[in-house]
């Protein structure tokens, strides 16, 4: 069986630190795949294999059956990312930016018209497009970002944040817009910090701790291993849990 996107015992070290450890994932067509873990349990360097932006120290990264690295280009071309910190050519307008990303794609001017309209009408951007991306706030940022991305409809969507700056309407319509895409057989990997939105709207949930994959499944899989726990939250903090923690609680003060 050929995943959208497969780990086989990724582990990244920089330098003696172990970020990831042997990590094995597969993630099939059609599934949003929410990503938890605490701040430096490794999911911004997951990602980024994933993405190929970072190579993996060992084990391998394939994204619709292609290995990233060694048959990267291949890869990279079904796949889009949008990173926490969106990044945008500041002396360019929105328009500019995504007709620059539209021919860096190779759509023909059809094609850059029709994908470019979609979106721009579907995520609300006429009233900032033609100002320049420096004058964003974060959320137009996100929201061009996300556009830009969408231009060569990608087979994998990575998305770190998803959520992050946006007003209550569009967080709505991003969240429709990854349903509509798995519905459509696209696969979006999604990494979050705000466990409502992972609650609702992913198929699994995939939760990492010290490099290492401590949790995965359903959410009602995941109540199961948890024990005693209702929500996203609760389980998240009961498979995150260290036993320093614990111990620091009974220290004196």
């Amino acid at each position: 069986m050929t995943y959208a996107i497969e780990l086989r015992q990724v582990t990244k070290y920089y330098g003696t630190f172990t970020a990831v450890d042997r990590l094995q994932l597969e993630i099939p067509s059609g599934e949003l795949f929410a990503f938890l873990g605490p701040n430096g349990a490794g999911k911004t360097t997951t990602i980024k294999m994933i993405a190929g932006l970072l190579l993996a120290s060992s084990g391998s990264v394939h994204v619709c059956g292609h290995c990233m690295g060694r048959d990267g280009r291949a890869a990279k071309a079904q796949l889009a990312y949008v990173p926490d910190e969106p990044f945008l050519y500041d002396k360019l307008t929105g328009r500019e930016f995504l007709q620059f990303v539209a021919q860096m794609y190779g759509l023909d001017r059809k094609a850059q018209k029709t994908h470019m309209d979609t979106w721009v009408d579907r995520l609300e951007m006429a009233p900032f497009l033609d100002q320049l991306c420096e004058s964003y706030s974060h959320g137009m940022k996100q929201r061009t970002a996300l556009a830009a991305a969408l231009l060569h409809e990608p087979k994998v969507l990575v998305i770190d944040e998803p959520m992050v700056g946006l007003d209550p309407k569009t967080v709505r319509t991003v969240k429709d817009l990854m349903k509509e895409m798995t519905a459509a057989g696209q696969t979006v990997f999604m990494s979050t910090h705000t466990l409502e939105v992972a609650e609702a709207v992913a198929d699994r949930i995939g939760i990492i701790h010290h490099g290492q994959l401590v949790a995965i499944g359903t959410l009602d899989e995941l109540r199961e291993q948890a024990t005693r726990s209702s929500s996203l939250e609760d389980i998240f903090l009961t498979l995150t849990a260290d036993e320093r923690d614990t111990s620091a609680e009974t220290i004196p003060t």
